[in-house]
């Protein structure tokens, strides 16, 4: 494993990350960082929680003129809190490093002509979803020449039929000698098919076997379908999570779960697609600041979310996607620490279980509740 003072030139940011209490490179910083600088494609698939944003920015930061005022690096993300998070570690770092990196959010369902105001600041790096960065460039209100390095943070979601050819699009409108790199905690054969073909010669990372942390234990309980609600609730009040997310997977039920919640006086906010940028920033604010301790939302809305102490990851529903579980669960046994994640099922849905044990190499143990407490199932 090699030190940052290896990896990076400028001291600056060395003292900037220790300001933040990061002194030790993690693994996939530690293997991709200098390459990255080296202007080398990448497709880096490492899991959650591995440290991949800054494995990106360090070198971004190291590579930009602050003097210039062309635009260096795009960041393109599937949602608008991923965006927002990421935007948030280049602030951190800019302002512990004192390196003057400008930056700004573009996501749709805003204001454009505020996004075009922004833009008059000349950042240097630009974080948005896919949409609005395109019709911007087409507008002629970003301009993509200059680009340098375009990143795709969570790249699967990037690269599936929805969004690949709104990347293509962008990726064609800057110069054929820029970078891409592609990071995610899981990486599809076609996702890695689609990469590979916008790249020139990528070098692949697929930096570890085990695909979800194995601080993290899996349960399962077993209830009907009409139960799930009542269950849920009843873990709630064993458990008493810290911080919780509760996973479902149709985007308009969120607000219908947090209201059942609230009525039995579970105080829970959710993120859904419909919600104003507003409601969805105070849902979040509300679960960071602890004033709410449960999360509800549906996999791409929690994509990339990084909430600091997360203590159980709630599956009311199973992902659609088997790549999906590594993706919530990732939410939780960060940074050292231990978690939790509960997946509520029917006997049907038990062979599902089955396979998520397959793939990721986990065992989930199945519980039930007795006398208001989790304890083992006995048949």
């Amino acid at each position: 494993m090699k030190s940052f003072t290896e990896l990076i030139n400028n001291p600056l940011l060395i003292e900037g990350l220790a300001k933040d209490g990061i002194t030790v490179p993690t693994t996939v910083q530690s293997d991709t960082l200098l390459l990255a600088r080296e202007n080398h494609d990448l497709i880096v698939e490492s899991i959650t929680g591995s440290g991949k944003t800054l494995a990106y920015l360090l070198p971004a930061f190291e590579r930009i003129d602050v003097l210039s005022k062309d635009l260096h690096t795009i960041v393109i993300a599937p949602t608008h809190e991923l965006v927002i998070q990421i935007n948030n570690t280049i602030k951190t770092l800019t302002e512990n490093s004192g390196i003057a990196v400008k930056s700004t959010t573009i996501i749709g369902d805003v204001n454009i002509k505020r996004q075009v105001e922004t833009l008059k600041s000349k950042p240097h790096i630009i974080v948005g979803t896919p949409g609005r960065i395109l019709e911007l460039i087409q507008l002629k209100k970003i301009k993509a020449h200059s680009v340098k390095t375009i990143v795709l943070d969570e790249a699967d979601k990037l690269l599936t039929d929805y969004n690949i050819e709104t990347v293509k699009a962008i990726i064609k409108t800057t110069l054929r000698d820029r970078q891409i790199l592609c990071y995610s905690a899981s990486i599809g054969d076609q996702a890695i098919e689609r990469a590979e073909a916008l790249m020139k010669t990528p070098k692949l990372f697929k930096l570890s076997e085990e695909r979800i942390n194995s601080d993290i234990e899996h349960i399962c309980i077993v209830v009907d379908q009409r139960d799930k609600m009542d269950t849920l609730r009843k873990v709630i009040h064993a458990e008493k999570p810290t911080k919780a997310i509760l996973f479902i997977n149709k985007n308009e039920m969120v607000q219908e779960v947090v209201s059942k919640l609230n009525f039995h006086k579970i105080g829970a906010v959710g993120i859904f697609g419909n919600a104003t940028k507003e409601d969805r920033k105070k849902a979040l604010e509300s679960f960071r600041s602890g004033k709410t301790n449960i999360l509800v939302a549906s996999d791409l809305l929690a994509r990339g979310l990084d909430v600091k102490d997360i203590t159980h990851v709630i599956s009311l529903d199973l992902p659609v996607a088997l790549s999906d579980y590594t993706h919530r669960v990732g939410r939780t046994g960060r940074a050292g620490q231990k978690g939790l994640a509960i997946s509520i099922v029917t006997d049907h849905e038990v062979k599902y279980l089955l396979k998520l044990e397959k793939q990721n190499n986990i065992v989930f143990k199945p519980k039930e509740l007795y006398d208001g407490k989790l304890i083992d199932y006995v048949e």
